[in-house]
């Protein structure tokens, strides 16, 4: 009987959880009808467009439980990470610049736009437990953000929206611009529909003196099962500058024709984290990186997804040795603390 109980009590824990409203919406209505128009919708979920087997080696996807409980302790830092800790919210609007939060939170300012990509301040999980972020000597929260111009979500991952981060920039963002059916968590965490602006890959939109075209990616998506919401990468026009953001993705041909559509690409930011052999589709390994910047041709890299959650197997500072071996092959990668301002002008970077 006790052991009957306690298993309804897990049941209900499990049931609340998912309908709370850290799980966000489903598209439905206009919106999900929008997302069957879509070439990239089939068979009730959005697809790549190369084949992506979601696990790539010939192990057992079970086996992935094995790795997970035997990573190595240097998966996560023993000693916290140092971090720069700026005056964000009195920042020069005439500047170009960037500044990295760890992981794939980051801000851009660009033709005097204060734009936020994926701000994930808390948790990178369903549950607080799980994915905790590394120890640091400062941690940032959506307090030490400026109010925001644009905010850009690559894809409903939990590790790139946050539902805490985002119930708290609440009221504090102008404009949303996501993938198609994103815009449905966004509607349930009350934000006004016309604040939403959804983009297929090959739409584009404007925002003050941006355009904000949506680009081709290889990943996958959903807070739940399946991909009911499509995953992106970004490409924003500014007056001076051009810059790519690639969200989450492994190596594909996408990248070659983002880099032939958009020559003179000044700044690409990049995945450089949480990969593995068994997940090589759907996140971009160490020695694909090369080809990914020898395909857009970007005159500056950065690099994200790394140096505040443990989502694989990698010693954790194994991406800040992948940049140090890209910036010995003659690639231009800057390699900037967690928190410290990067100012760019339209002609030359300056780290």
């Amino acid at each position: 009987m006790l052991i009957l109980t306690l298993f309804a009590f897990f049941c209900l824990g499990i049931l609340f959880s998912i309908i709370s409203p850290r799980f966000g919406g489903r598209p439905k209505g206009a919106r999900l009808e929008r997302c069957k128009q879509s070439h990239n919708y089939q068979n009730g979920q959005f697809v790549n467009q190369e084949p992506t087997r979601m696990f790539t080696s010939d192990k057992h996807p079970y086996s992935l439980i094995g790795s997970f409980l035997k990573r190595d302790k240097q998966v996560r830092p023993q000693q916290a990470i140092e971090v720069d800790v700026p005056d964000l919210k009195h920042l020069d609007s005439n500047k170009e610049l960037y500044v990295w939060f760890g992981h794939s939170t980051y801000l851009l300012q660009t033709g005097g736009n204060l734009i936020v990509v994926d701000p994930v301040f808390y948790y990178g999980s369903p549950f607080s437990f799980i994915n905790k972020p590394f120890p640091m000597t400062y941690h940032f929260t959506p307090n030490d953000l400026p109010d925001i111009d644009l905010l850009i979500i690559t894809h409903d991952h939990w590790d790139h929206l946050d539902y805490k981060t985002i119930r708290q920039l609440r009221g504090r963002i102008k404009k949303i611009v996501c993938p198609l059916g994103v815009g449905a968590h966004f509607e349930r965490w009350k934000f006004k529909q016309e604040d939403i602006i959804e983009l297929d890959w090959g739409e584009d939109a404007t925002f003050n003196n941006l355009t904000i075209h949506c680009l081709t990616a290889r990943h996958f998506s959903g807070r739940l099962m399946g991909n009911p919401t499509l995953w992106a990468s970004f490409l924003i026009e500014s007056p001076d500058r051009k810059t790519f953001i690639s969200g989450d993705g492994g190596y594909g041909k996408h990248f070659a024709d983002i880099g032939k559509q958009f020559p003179d690409i000044d700044l690409a930011i990049l995945e450089n984290g949480q990969y593995n052999p068994q997940w090589a589709n759907n996140h971009t390994l160490p020695e694909k990186l090369p080809l990914e910047i020898n395909d857009l041709k970007a005159k500056t890299i950065l690099t994200v997804h790394h140096s505040k959650f443990a989502l694989s197997t990698h010693p954790y500072d194994e991406p800040i040795k992948n940049i140090q071996t890209l910036q010995k092959q003659g690639y231009h990668v800057l390699n900037p603390k967690i928190g410290e301002i990067i100012y760019f002008n339209p002609t030359q970077e300056e780290h």
